[in-house]
Parts: structure tokens; sequence; C-alpha cells
């Protein structure tokens, strides 16, 4: 029973990647890691979690534009048109989103964290806290 239950949660989540990705290709955790660690990468981390959600952990470098205001942030955001973005959130539905967005604003080069944070924390990989003192 134990494995039938694992083998459909890994099954959902599989589903749950591909449906909710979008047309952004995958990048694997351990890809991502070896790729910003080249000199002169041309590699943006784009975070698009809620503001909390990326004060409790966020990849190192990460930029925070949560999914809900990328279409507003354009602006910003096109100085990394020629640059690899590579789009996460908790678990992909707000990643595709995002990624959909950049993709019918011109951005060519766009890549979807494979797992995205919950798989990142599974994975026990590095993360930073920007937690602010009260």
């Amino acid at each position: 029973m134990f494995t039938i239950k694992n083998l459909i949660i890994s099954a959902f989540s599989l589903f749950a990647t591909v449906v909710f990705a979008g047309e952004a290709p995958q990048i694997s955790q351990q890809e991502l890691l070896t790729a910003l660690k080249a000199p002169n990468h041309n590699i943006v981390v784009l975070d698009v979690r809620s503001k909390e959600e990326y004060q409790n952990g966020h990849l190192v470098n990460a930029i925070n534009i949560s999914h809900n205001t990328v279409a507003e942030k354009l602006n910003q955001l096109s100085q990394y048109k020629n640059s690899t973005v590579v789009v996460y959130c908790r678990s992909g539905r707000r990643a595709g989103i995002a990624e959909q967005i950049l993709a019918e604003n011109g951005f060519e080069n766009l890549r979807h964290l494979t797992g995205d944070m919950n798989g990142w924390l599974k994975a026990d990989l590095p993360v930073v806290t920007t937690k602010s003192a009260h």
C-alpha cells in the first residue's frame, strides 16, 4: 500500500509539472548549479512566489517578482531578455503562468526549474533567507 501511495504521488507530481510548467524546457537542479558556477554566465533566476515565501527561503541571487505582478513589471524584466531566465515557484503552477507571460513578451530563453522549490528543498540544496527582524 505504501508503494502504491508513493506511485500515485509521483505520478501526480509529474502530471502537475507537465501541466503547470508551460512550454519552457526544464533545467535540473544540478544543471542549474553547474551553469551558475561558470564564469560570466548569462543566467537570471526568477522566483515568482510571494514576497513572504521568498523571504523564508530562496535560491542564491534569485530575483523575486510575484507571478501576479510579472506583466506589470515587464519593463524591469526586459533587461534580461537576452539572458537565460530560470523560473520557479513552490510547485510549478505559478511559474507556468509567469513563463507564459514572459514568452508572449519576447523572452525566448526560458527554463523551468525541475521540481521547483519543493524539489530544491527535498534535495537539501542551499537556500538564502531574508527575513527582516522585528
